[in-house]
């Protein structure tokens, strides 16, 4: 990893993400899929954008809407294991990258608010 670990594993996250939506999407499931792909792109889409925020407060603002779409996107994972769509074995690396960005954003937060 270089300088930027938030950045490559969010990076690395939307790519899990975009390869698990192809997946459902073959299986006819369109709508979850959709909400998948969209919150669980989003997470390092923001990240990029934070990187060129125009105050430190807008930064803040786009890494915590990250955070939040890291959490719909695991709300999405257990969903899609709950329904049956998809067993845990197919969503393990998701969810635990996920929670390895979840927490790595709270540090940031935490650190910009001192």
């Amino acid at each position: 990893m270089g300088k930027n670990v938030l950045k490559e594993k969010s990076f690395e996250f939307g790519v899990k993400i975009v390869r698990l939506s192809k997946a459902l999407n073959s299986q006819s499931e369109f709508v979850i899929s959709r909400q998948l792909l969209r919150s669980g792109t989003a997470v390092g889409a923001l990240i990029r954008e934070a990187e060129f925020g125009e105050s430190k407060a807008d930064f803040a603002h786009k890494m915590n809407i990250s955070l939040k779409e890291a959490n719909e996107t695991l709300y999405w994972l257990d969903l899609l294991v709950a329904a049956e769509l998809l067993n845990e074995d197919n969503v393990s690396e998701e969810k635990s990258l996920a929670k390895e960005i979840i927490a790595m954003l709270v540090s940031t937060l935490k650190t910009i608010r001192k």
